[in-house]
């Protein structure tokens, strides 16, 4: 578990900035719905609707990913 009750869905990475893989259900499902929003996006809106629409969801999943990330928020690691 994380911090004050937060769970984790995604494991740090080892190298880098961000969430690696899922590692509970809620993390796959996170990753799962993202892409099929970003492809339903991208084949069906088009023009500025489609590209705000395309940013909003990548925002929504980088927020929540990182809320539940283990190791608290998105930092640079080296193998730590």
């Amino acid at each position: 578990m994380a911090d004050a009750g937060r769970r984790v869905w995604f494991r740090a990475k080892r190298f880098g900035y961000g969430a690696g893989m899922p590692v509970a259900w809620q993390g796959w499902a996170l990753l799962v719905a993202g892409i099929g929003a970003l492809f339903a996006v991208r084949h069906w809106v088009h023009g500025a609707v489609g590209a705000g629409a395309f940013v909003g969801i990548l925002g929504v999943m980088m927020v929540l990913a990182s809320r539940h990330t283990e190791g608290g928020p998105w930092r640079w690691r080296w193998d730590s």
